[in-house]
């Protein structure tokens, strides 16, 4: 027995049908077009990642930006009320 109760026999004569019925020059192109697409696939899957780490990378960077300010704001704010306390 072969891959689910197909034999190997029974592959080689499907193999051989479809090879009658197209051809091998149409098979050919026909791995080479879904050869092409499977790269192309493989190229945005692994540019999607990097947009994505890129992104995150850059959010992260925005986001320490923001809390230095809010701190260097609350620093000054801090100076203005001691000041204030002092008078």
């Amino acid at each position: 027995m072969g891959l689910g109760g197909i034999s190997i026999w029974q592959l080689l004569i499907v193999l051989l049908i479809v090879v009658m019925l197209f051809g091998t020059k149409r098979l050919r192109n026909i791995g080479g077009d879904l050869g092409s697409a499977v790269k192309g696939f493989k190229k945005a899957l692994s540019s999607d990642e990097a947009e994505s780490t890129a992104d995150k990378s850059s959010d992260d960077k925005r986001h320490l930006e923001q809390d230095a300010t809010f701190a260097a704001q609350d620093d000054k704010s801090g100076e203005k009320k001691s000041r204030e306390k002092q008078s």
